[in-house]
């Protein structure tokens, strides 16, 4: 508990200073975004948290990202099946980009259909339905792209659109995911090879897998598929936050403040611009979705026999085998909950920015997500970790990145300020425990001496 209030401790210092310097860091359109990042981080977080618990290491995760956030747009491509069915044009409309077609209820023509024309020179030429009128015995279609180079008379062949099913693709990039950490603590228990050693070959392979893949070429999910991107970027609801305004807006007063000229900011007439009391901040969906990850987490680590195995595990592993735990299957177990949950982030970051570039989607955050669960309490010897210590970890990592960011510090210093932030708490950690090893060892000493012979 107290390695918990030490590093939320930390966290609310780095705001305070942050905030003070530069007041643009609370504003709701700042923190949703952290808070948002903060979760996705989060995730990736919990995950290495077990692997770290058991004494391992994963280095993989943020190939693991990249590969499965390049899988889902992959196997969510669009293709196009011609159908081998013609359309005869009756009327054009250039203009209005329309095309007026007798007959054409027939078929089952949708939006994002393609209908194709080969010119006298052999080219071929493509236009995309973007809606469809009936009336009566005809159809009013209209094209996302100009039909002037059609004429009336002119035959068209349709192409259907074939969109892969949501569910499949992502019940097949978890799986991918799973099999990666079942594959990593085979190779660790059966094989004994080292954790460090087997994650950092599925770094590069992962990664270069992912390139492969996809041929080096930025995957996306174009303007589709706004019920998978409402995991990444949807917004449930909002909560009230009283003052945020006065700080962001109003330079620690409840009036306008104008940072051109340094002064308040004032109407035609002199007065000064009040500003409301209450700001509502919007929580995106990936908060909701670590929440459930963390509580599942904790409730497992905590209050379940297995968690404690996992606990005991870190501590003294040949001490557990000889108790009757089964370590080969709790180590695979941690293996494979860091890379489900490397997964799942992987989704979530790819669907958030739209657009995957798979020689570096996922770079370095192996690096961010260890950092924030050894500043969590998560010991690299094993045995010790605590979710919401994890949690605030990840949230003093993204707050710290963010800090360098609107401060305007040089963003070359951005790793190292990140890794003397994170070396004075563990050496501050480290000394704490030492002190409080050594007081144990006094008290235990004079109870000793006091006790009668």
């Amino acid at each position: 508990m107290k390695k918990i209030l030490g590093i939320f401790g930390l966290l609310v210092c780095i705001c305070i200073v942050t905030t003070v310097g530069e007041p643009q860091f609370v504003t709701p359109y700042n923190v949703e975004n952290l808070i948002r990042w903060t979760a996705l981080f989060g995730i990736i977080s919990i995950g290495v948290a077990f692997v770290i618990i058991t004494g391992g290491i994963d280095l993989s995760i943020g190939s693991v990202i990249g590969l499965t956030g390049c899988l889902l747009p992959l196997l969510l491509a669009v293709e196009y099946i011609p159908s081998g069915d013609r359309l005869t044009i009756d009327e054009i409309r250039a203009r209005e980009k329309t095309l007026v077609v007798a007959g054409g209820d027939q078929f089952d023509l949708r939006s994002a259909d393609r209908l194709e024309f080969k010119t006298s020179t052999g080219r071929v030429r493509r236009l995309t339905i973007d809606q469809i009128t009936r009336q009566n015995d005809r159809i009013v279609i209209t094209t996302r792209e100009s039909p002037a180079f059609l004429a009336p008379g002119s035959s068209l062949t349709i192409s259907y659109r074939n969109s892969r099913n949501i569910f499949l693709a992502f019940g097949i990039v978890m799986m991918v995911a799973a099999g990666i950490g079942l594959l990593h603590g085979l190779l660790i228990t059966k094989l004994r090879l080292q954790p460090f050693v087997v994650t950092l070959c599925g770094l590069l392979f992962y990664r270069g897998l992912a390139r492969y893949l996809t041929d080096d070429k930025v995957q996306g999910f174009g303007a589709g598929f706004e019920s998978l991107r409402y995991l990444a970027q949807g917004r449930p609801f909002s909560i009230p936050v009283p003052f945020l305004k006065w700080v962001s807006e109003g330079n620690w007063s409840r009036f306008k403040w104008n940072w051109q000229t340094g002064q308040h900011a004032v109407d035609t007439a002199g007065n000064r611009l009040p500003l409301e009391l209450v700001e509502w901040i919007a929580i995106p969906m990936p908060v909701i979705i670590v929440a459930v990850i963390a509580i599942v987490a904790g409730v497992f680590l905590n209050y379940t026999i297995y968690g404690r195995y996992l606990l005991a595990l870190g501590r003294n592993e040949q001490a557990a085998r000889y108790s009757g735990i089964n370590t080969d299957r709790m180590i695979i177990l941690a293996y494979v909950i860091c890379a489900v949950l490397a997964g799942l982030a992987g989704v979530l970051f790819a669907l958030d920015l739209n657009s995957v570039q798979p020689s570096g989607h996922g770079n370095f955050y192996e690096l961010y997500a260890i950092a924030a669960a050894v500043l969590g309490g998560c010991s690299l010897r094993g045995g010790e970790g605590s979710i919401l210590g994890v949690l605030i970890g990840a949230a003093v990592m993204r707050v710290l990145y963010n800090s360098i960011n609107l401060m305007d510090i040089p963003t070359q210093l951005e790793f190292a300020i990140i890794g003397m932030v994170i070396l004075a708490g563990v050496i501050v950690d480290e000394v704490v425990k030492r002190m409080a090893a050594r007081r144990r060892a006094h008290s235990t000493a004079a109870r000793l001496e006091k006790a009668p012979a």
